[in-house]
């Protein structure tokens, strides 16, 4: 990318940015991954008169080249349909799917020609972590395909601190690998990102306050685990 390049992102509002965010996905859930055959059952109108669930759209010189979703309400009862298989993990999930404040984080889509830049990815994570935390929720939960080519694998473990918990063989999208569940409590997140001093602790708490950095500070993660580093 140039050195004049500007990443920006927004919280989607209207339908001219759900129609922006429509073409990103159209690239990759339909043409390159043929994960689904209608890309507007993805991203439908109706989502964007409903409270629980926020998308974001990233913005290279204004024009989309990201997506990212957060289902405040997510069908965490669905796992069981879809064949949940539990991991060797050190904590309860079905105790923390019950009793914490878990939204769905997904639908993340970036542009291949802009997969590298991983600018575009930390615009999109600010919003959402912001979005959330200011919602109340305290944990995420995803799905990411185990041994697919561009699988955000590594960086959610290694980087933000999710922690695998179970694994399901089907699911919503039309993909033949297993899923991957996995958690991250957005307390460890906060506590752990700040120790390592790298740019996605600055990336992500760009726009808190300081009321919100003292309320992380004294968070205490509810799920504990030693990750590699």
């Amino acid at each position: 990318m140039s050195g004049s390049s500007k990443i920006s992102s927004l919280k989607i509002t209207n339908e001219a940015e759900r129609q922006m965010a429509l073409q990103v996905l159209s690239v990759i859930y339909c043409q390159e991954k043929n994960w689904v055959g209608d890309v507007d059952k993805v991203f439908e109108a109706s989502d964007l008169a409903n409270p629980a669930v926020s998308w974001f759209l990233a913005l290279l010189n204004d024009e989309p080249v990201g997506v990212l979703r957060i289902l405040y309400e997510p069908p965490l009862e669905l796992y069981k349909e879809y064949g949940f298989k539990k991991l060797d993990c050190p904590f309860d999930v079905e105790a923390c799917v019950q009793d914490l404040k878990i939204a769905e984080i997904g639908r993340f889509a970036v542009l291949p020609e802009c997969r590298r830049n991983v600018s575009i990815v930390a615009a999109l994570m600010k919003l959402a972590v912001l979005d959330t935390l200011e919602r109340g929720f305290t944990h995420y939960i995803t799905d990411i395909f185990e041994g697919e080519v561009h699988s955000p694998y590594q960086f959610h473990t290694r980087v933000m601190g999710f922690i695998p918990v179970a694994t399901h063989d089907v699911g919503e999208l039309n993909c033949p690998n297993r899923r991957i569940t996995m958690v991250l409590d957005l307390a460890d997140c906060y506590h752990r990102t700040k120790k390592n001093g790298g740019w996605i602790f600055r990336v992500l708490t760009a726009d808190w306050d300081e009321e919100l950095h003292k309320k992380m500070e004294a968070s205490v993660p509810l799920i504990r685990a030693t990750m590699p580093e």
